[in-house]
């Protein structure tokens, strides 16, 4: 054929730099639109092939990517469907039509690979020119009878067709790398998007070679192998039944190869209607934080990946999960970079929600013992799915757990039933006390203990919001801290004891405390408590410090207003211990004020509140009084 020349079939003469700038923001793309292609096009001939359509031994499919510093080029070869003169005319110079779309069109009811066609050949190749000054297409058809073409292009509708004396059937493209792109002709830099693309792809990527070492009667050999970057067949698109634990937690560790731990268990997803999902999501283990990347659970299209910023495709608190989501049905704009808003988007969220419920209940149900040994891992993961989605709440509520300080595990249900009879107070109303640091708290959980009564571990990140949030759903219950208030006073069931401090010595007394407390932190209070219990206690209002708390979280507005005033304690004075009869009836002023002082320091140590100079002070203080 003699050499042709043309102009590419486009709406306005600045194609090339909307390409550049707009369509595609990420420049780093274009490999993957390349590869794609080159996959597409070997699909399209394994399609061919089983209808017989396609003549002779398929043969090797592996696609081989190489780059060459020196010239300054990148080549993705294929050994695919290839095109004629006349296709590439069509494809690559019209670029109102899609190779991809008609083929699926034409065999989607005849063959199973021809549903996997990935992209649309058209506008994914001009990705090319993001990175190239000039970009070249080799191809040589199936058909029989066809002669190789060379088509190439300088970024600007002005295209070069001529004959090539390519033997070999498929496409090779040659990018001839602009200055402003050659980073990419750093060959760790290709490996990388590579890997990061391409790593699921159905037909096999070559990139170099590398060396395998092996033993041959005994002794090393190094032999050198292609480097076969991707897993052509991954667990995601094989089915539960070929897959043993063994073989998924495999599969994690292949996903993320820095994780030494292995996950609590999976789930795989599998759904041809409404809609197309394949993939298999991971628990991790969360321990008691938020703290954790966001961004592990990878998108898949037909196994090309697209990216790991999955928000709008699961909802917010299954992105603490990982794995991958596969489906060509997700609506995605055409560099695949971001979501288009759909309302197959909102199923495909809705189905996920509804079988990672479906995991934990059946655990739960299955082996309940199990389900509580990865209580501690899972908690976090469930209470942030239950304030974010309602119809989750609606299933989680049934395996939600609550664990007591001696480790010992209840439902909501189940927990209600068990304090009814011990801590309903004088209004009818359920009383939870919890604890989110039994080891700071001891003297709290400890008396509420020795009353028979149950306390709750919540110490996770978001205990407070969770906390308010089942005292909205559930309007006869209340959960206070045990160091809230006086334990009695936490389950207010009777009449105060009577007091042996009149009110006369009460107010007396009142301002030699506060005279001995930091000032405007603490408010003093007399109440009429058992003789056995401390002489004085420090409690943090429950109102207040959730507010506080629920702001540190992020809460509303009126979280916000109380999370900002200032911490104030309360110091309880028992009016029936004999330390403090002693300390009213003291004459000697200055014994009398080391009495007092003694005691509230006691109190704030036992609340980690005594620090700094106070501190120093108590402790000479103490040895001074064990001396004496």
């Amino acid at each position: 054929m003699s050499t042709q020349t043309g102009k590419i079939n486009v709406q306005t003469e600045n194609i090339f730099p909307i390409i550049k700038k707009f369509l595609y923001s990420d420049h780093e793309i274009f490999l993957r639109e390349l590869v794609s292609n080159a996959v597409d096009a070997t699909q399209k001939l394994k399609a061919l092939s089983a209808l017989g359509e396609a003549k002779g031994d398929i043969g090797d499919t592996t696609i081989e990517v190489s780059v060459n510093k020196e010239a300054k080029t990148i080549t993705i070869a294929d050994k695919g469907i290839g095109m004629t003169a006349e296709e590439i005319e069509k494809y690559i110079t019209q670029i109102a039509f899609s190779g991809a779309t008609e083929f699926i069109d034409k065999y989607k009811d005849k063959s199973p690979e021809a549903g996997a066609i990935i992209g649309h050949f058209g506008l994914g190749f001009y990705s090319a020119f993001m990175v190239a000054k000039r970009v070249e297409i080799i191809s040589l058809s199936h058909k029989e009878g066809s002669e190789a073409v060379h088509w190439s292009c300088e970024g600007d509708p002005e295209y070069q067709i001529t004959k090539s004396d390519k033997k070999e059937r498929g496409t090779t493209i040659i990018l001839n790398v602009a200055e402003d792109a050659e980073e990419f002709l750093e060959e760790g830099k290709i490996e990388g998007l590579l890997k990061k693309y391409c790593k699921f792809l159905p037909v096999p990527i070559k990139y170099g070679t590398k060396k395998e070492h092996s033993k041959v009667d005994d002794k090393d050999v190094e032999t050198e192998v292609d480097n076969i970057i991707n897993n052509t067949n991954p667990a995601w698109t094989k089915k539960p039944v070929d897959l043993a634990d063994e073989d998924y937690k495999s599969f994690y560790r292949e996903l993320y190869p820095f994780n030494f731990e292995d996950p609590l268990f999976h789930i795989h997803l599998n759904v041809d209607y409404p809609f197309n999902l394949t993939g298999i999501l991971f628990f991790p283990k969360l321990k008691k934080t938020l703290e954790v990347q966001k961004d592990k659970i990878q998108l898949y299209c037909n196994q090309v990946f697209v990216t790991d910023a999955v928000e709008n495709i699961v909802p917010d608190f299954l992105t603490l999960l990982r794995g991958v989501i596969d489906s060509p049905d997700i609506p995605l704009n055409v560099s695949r970079s971001y979501l288009q808003a759909d309302a197959s988007v909102k199923k495909i969220s809705g189905h996920i929600t509804k079988k990672v419920a479906d995991k934990l209940e059946d655990i739960f149900k299955a082996d309940r013992k199990d389900f509580e040994a990865k209580w501690d891992d899972l908690k976090v993961f469930v209470q942030y799915g239950m304030l974010s989605e309602e119809k989750f709440y609606e299933r989680a509520v049934k395996f939600n757990l609550f664990k007591n300080t001696a480790g010992n595990c209840y439902t909501f249900d189940e927990l209600t039933e068990k304090i009814k009879p011990t801590q309903t107070d004088k209004n009818n109303k359920q009383v939870y006390l919890y604890t989110n640091n039994p080891t700071d708290q001891h003297v709290f959980v400890e008396k509420a203990l020795e009353k028979g009564y149950e306390v709750l571990v919540m110490d996770s990140p978001i205990d407070a919001h969770f906390i308010d949030f089942i005292e909205r759903k559930n309007t006869d219950a209340t959960f206070v801290r045990v160091d809230a208030d006086t334990i009695d006073k936490l389950i207010n069931k009777e009449d105060a004891l009577p007091s042996k401090l009149s009110e006369a010595e009460q107010n007396e007394l009142k301002p030699m405390i506060e005279a001995v407390l930091p000032a405007n932190k603490f408010t003093v209070a007399f109440e009429s408590l058992s003789e056995t219990d401390q002489p004085m206690q420090i409690t943090n209002p429950e109102f207040m410090r959730r507010m506080k708390e629920m702001q540190a979280m992020g809460g509303g507005a009126m979280s916000g207003f109380y999370g900002n005033m200032p911490e104030i304690y309360n110091l309880v004075v028992n009016s029936n211990h004999p330390l403090i009869n002693k300390a009213v009836h003291e004459k000697d002023e200055a014994k009398k004020k080391e009495m007092l002082k003694q005691s509230s320091d006691l109190a704030l140590l036992s609340q980690n509140l005594l620090k700094g100079e106070e501190l120093t002070k108590f402790i000479k203080r103490s040895y001074e009084l064990i001396l004496n």
